[in-house]
């Protein structure tokens, strides 16, 4: 999974977003930021406690893929459910 940012022209404040290895948004932020190097840091910060392990692969009908968020071993905390966009 990755951390990236980013902002529009109607907010020019940062967010993050953290992303699956498909492309698939897993998380992202509320809270805006002045910098880029400030949100990526907020969201690599988020990235480390959720310890996911990216499973995705293509489905078979629809060439779309499929993804299914595990946590690792040894780790007892729910995954948390954000919708995906």
């Amino acid at each position: 999974m990755q951390v990236g940012a980013f902002s529009t022209p109607l907010n020019p404040r940062w967010r993050w977003r953290i992303v699956n290895d498909a492309g698939e948004v897993v998380e992202e932020s509320n809270e805006s930021f002045p910098t880029i190097a400030r949100a990526v840091t907020q969201g690599t910060a988020r990235l480390g406690p959720m310890n996911a392990v990216d499973h995705w692969m293509a489905n078979s009908t629809s060439g779309m893929p499929t993804v299914r968020l595990t946590r690792r071993s040894g780790s007892r905390r729910p995954f948390p459910r954000t919708p995906c966009i």
